[in-house]
């Protein structure tokens, strides 16, 4: 069986991939990209090059 996921973001711009036919969990919404679960893994891949949460990254360029 051939499943749809999304790619889906959180408010600290932390990436993950989500069954298309599910609800979204609370903090998460659609990024946009949709397809096989590989494909959206490849797309995640190319665009989440800074893997600390924004509010780390924040913090940091504050220098707090």
């Amino acid at each position: 069986m051939d499943r749809t996921y999304l790619v889906v973001v959180n408010d600290e711009e932390q990436y993950s991939i989500w069954d298309a036919n599910r609800d979204l969990p609370a903090g998460w919404r659609g990024e946009g990209f949709r397809g096989p679960e590989a494909d959206c893994l490849a797309h995640i891949e190319e665009i989440w090059t800074d893997m600390r949460p924004l509010s780390l990254r924040r913090a940091m360029a504050s220098g707090t």
